[in-house]
């Protein structure tokens, strides 16, 4: 009997030592609804570009007729949520003596930018932006498939982001909070997200591997190039998906449904279940689409070309 009590006694000890297994992140994407639910069991990381916004109070316009407010600019943020400037999350390497930049930062370096937001090594991790244009919601996937690459899991991306938040009336924040360093390591290195030059030079003219253009359609048919390339026009045999086609256009800027992404990766000609590189100018819209076809479609076959 007294093992009995005993064995009771643990398990409830067990239960409030550790909140966070009760916030377990149902899917890659969660909504507003979730988070409001679960927030002080999950460390929330505010990705973006505007330091100034995070601690400024969102911009909104009155309808004179309907009395109807709209959200004109995302201000403040989600409490409890810790600043992650985007300039931060990427770094530069050096490949056959040329330095690139914008590209996967070293093991060291993340795992201080992480630990620095307070996230711990078995934290559920809900990522936010602004999502208010369809490059927010990419800078959301980059920061999730590089945190993936260094071995969490335990990681979701918040769908309409800190806009979605504010249009749902939920309470908000303008005063940054102290965190303390966490613990988070990066257990390991996921080479099978990842794919390198050698293996897209392959990938042309393979019946087998798609390679996946995540750019605008201009630039896909080299009507106009960024300035971060020298040549127009696209690696040969990729097929376009540029990545306005996976979000909404509007603010907030959520992913599309699995139905509506199947039906566009059809009408595309992408094999959403077979082996892909999907591919950019730099690797950060790139991440879009890997983040549709590897977590919201479940392909596991797709790698991102970083770079």
């Amino acid at each position: 009997m007294k093992a009995h009590f005993y064995l009771i006694n643990l398990a409830i000890a067990v239960l409030f030592l550790n909140p966070v297994s009760a916030a377990k992140l149902p899917t890659p994407l969660v909504e507003t609804s979730w988070l409001a639910s679960n927030i002080h069991d999950v460390t929330i990381i505010d990705v973006r570009t505007d330091k100034k916004s995070f601690t400024s109070d969102p911009v909104y316009k009155k309808d004179k007729k309907t009395g109807k407010k709209t959200l004109v600019r995302v201000g403040g943020h989600i409490p409890g949520a810790q600043l992650v400037l985007y300039k931060n999350v990427r770094g530069t390497q050096t490949i056959n003596d040329v330095k690139i930049k914008q590209m996967l930062p070293s093991k060291t370096s993340f795992e201080q930018l992480m630990q620095k937001t307070g996230a711990n090594q078995n934290d559920n991790i809900v990522i936010t932006t602004n999502a208010a244009s369809d490059y927010d919601l990419t800078m959301a996937s980059r920061m999730y498939w590089q945190v993936k690459y260094f071995g969490h899991d335990n990681v979701s991306i918040l769908n309409g982001g800190t806009a979605q938040w504010l249009l749902d009336n939920r309470k908000y924040a303008t005063q940054a909070d102290k965190s303390s360093v966490g613990n988070w390591t990066a257990n390991e290195q996921r080479q099978q997200l990842l794919a390198d030059s050698e293996e897209v030079l392959a990938a042309i003219g393979n019946d087998n591997v798609q390679l996946v253009d995540v750019r605008p359609l201009g630039q896909y048919l080299g009507t106009y190039k960024s300035s971060k390339v020298k040549e127009k026009g696209h690696i040969p045999t990729a097929k376009t998906f540029p990545v306005d086609l996976t979000v909404s256009r509007n603010m907030p800027v959520k992913f599309s449904s699995a139905e509506e992404l199947t039906k566009i990766t059809g009408a595309l000609g992408i094999n959403s279940s077979g082996d892909a590189i999907t591919y950019c100018n730099s690797g950060h819209m790139a991440s879009g689409a890997w983040f549709v076809l590897h977590e919201i479609l479940g392909n596991q076959k797709v790698k991102l070309y970083d770079g």
